[in-house]
């Protein structure tokens, strides 16, 4: 059975993070095996961008 661990990461608007430092940060988790499942955007109170990812672990004793 496939089993998954789970990430978030977040781009607060008054960060003033642009489109350019998202990609950047992305990219690096997509390297690393990550895969953006949502993303979710808020003007209220300053939240920004939530983007959850996940990416498939490794049972224990197996190596590839």
């Amino acid at each position: 059975m496939k089993t998954f661990e789970y990430d978030i990461l977040s781009f607060p608007m008054t960060r003033k993070t642009s489109l350019a430092d998202m990609q950047a940060s992305l990219n690096d988790k997509g390297a690393e095996g990550w895969e953006v499942v949502s993303i979710s955007s808020s003007e209220f109170s300053n939240v920004g961008h939530t983007i959850f990812l996940k990416r498939e672990t490794t049972p224990a004793g197996v190596t590839t």
